[in-house]
């Protein structure tokens, strides 16, 4: 098999679905995500599980380790969606016997009243977005809850699922360390098993960075403090027995994301949904998959023509080994040279590696190369010296 073999298995295989819906679109935002007023759940239920057995039968023979439902909102799905959902998955593929079944929630009473639905269906994991603990910054962000709703349902959460993870977001307009440092020891007594904490980031196309643009976002840290909110954020974490894991993500012993880790080790997946993105190897190699944006127009496509799949793409071995570098990189374990060398045709750069190693960016250990403490702040400069 050309394009990378059997170099998926590596990493796993999941499922990832789509629900594009929202109750409002929070202003940071640029996931694929739209607000309305109603949806037909039947009709979206079909569809996805249509898409669901066309993939099955393109990748005979595996069992799934994960599925993810992201969007959007997946948690304005009706139970009786999901369940639709995860049984035309397990028709289609079979499961692993401890397999993750994780579905994104935010705290809203809507919500919450779904959440033993939701655990009744099979999920088994829930991932919250809670993103501030203080109702200024909560409004600030455009959520739709408060700090009460938010711990109302992260205790209803707990009491549904064994495992249960939120999102918080960091390097806010005004905050300062020390407003973040007591916000992230109140998340750390909080936490089950996971947290998602990342730094603001303005992205372009954004209600925010449309502010950005006209000078009206203001107050947000600089660099320098940012940096510093960071290095804290690791600390705090590892002291609490989280450690990072990822560069945004920290959890127990055991417990990191084991969808996300699909993703990160460079595994194989299967999207659908509105705008979802797969990567799918299949007899004529690794293959980019993704999905129609618009949400009318993939129902429209799945129900009138059997897809709602753009072209796909064919994914090249060197295209691969940059995939893997600047995936699992981001991962505490770091990248596997052996496996970069098998895919790019050429192990990574000596010179670079010796050089990174010298200012304390990178280890090198046992086959593998991780970025220190002192390199994951600085990321994106290690990759660009291991990728030219």
């Amino acid at each position: 098999m050309s394009g990378g073999g059997e170099d998926w298995r590596a990493g796993g295989f999941g499922l990832y679905v789509h629900w594009p819906f929202c109750a409002s679109k929070c202003p940071y935002c640029d996931f694929n995500s739209h607000v309305v007023d109603r949806v037909d759940q039947r009709r979206w239920a079909d569809a996805l599980a249509a898409e669901i057995a066309r993939l099955a039968a393109e990748t005979p023979g595996r069992h799934l380790g994960s599925i993810f439902f992201g969007g959007g909102t997946p948690s304005l799905m009706e139970p009786e969606t999901v369940d639709a959902v995860i049984r035309a998955a397990r028709a289609g593929w079979g499961f692993v016997n401890d397999i993750e079944i994780s579905l994104e929630a935010n705290p809203t009473s809507v919500e919450k009243s779904r959440f033993r639905g939701f655990a009744e269906a099979g999920v088994n994991r829930l991932s919250m977005g809670i993103q501030a603990l203080n109702d200024a910054d909560l409004r600030r962000l455009g959520r739709m809850h408060s700090v009460a709703e938010a711990r109302a349902a992260f205790d209803v959460a707990r009491d549904s699922f064994d495992r249960v993870s939120f999102d918080l977001i960091y390097a806010r307009q005004g905050q300062d360390r020390a407003a973040w440092r007591a916000e992230l020891r109140e998340a750390l007594t909080m936490a089950v098993d996971h947290l998602s904490l990342y730094q603001l980031t303005i992205e372009p196309g954004t209600a925010f960075g449309a502010r950005a643009d006209a000078g009206k976002l203001r107050d947000l840290p600089d660099d320098d403090l940012s940096a510093d909110m960071y290095a804290e954020t690791q600390d705090l974490c590892a002291a609490a027995g989280m450690a990072g894991y990822e560069i945004s993500n920290h959890a127990r012993d055991g417990a990191a994301s084991r969808h996300n880790l699909v993703y990160w080790r460079q595994g194989d997946w299967a999207a659908v949904g509105p705008g979802a993105h797969g990567r799918l190897t299949l007899p004529e190699g690794r293959m980019a998959t993704e999905a129609l944006r618009a949400p009318g127009a993939w129902l429209n496509a799945v129900e009138a023509q059997g897809t709602g799949e753009l072209p796909r793409e064919f994914i090249p071995a060197g295209e691969q080994a940059t995939e893997y570098l600047l995936m699992a990189m981001r991962l505490n374990e770091g990248l596997d040279e052996a496996r970069y060398a098998r895919l790019a045709g050429q192990p990574l750069d000596e010179a670079a590696i010796a050089s990174l190693q010298d200012l304390g960016m990178v280890s090198r250990a046992e086959g593998r190369v991780r970025a220190t403490d002192a390199g994951r702040p600085v990321l994106n400069a290690i990759l660009r010296e291991l990728a030219a």
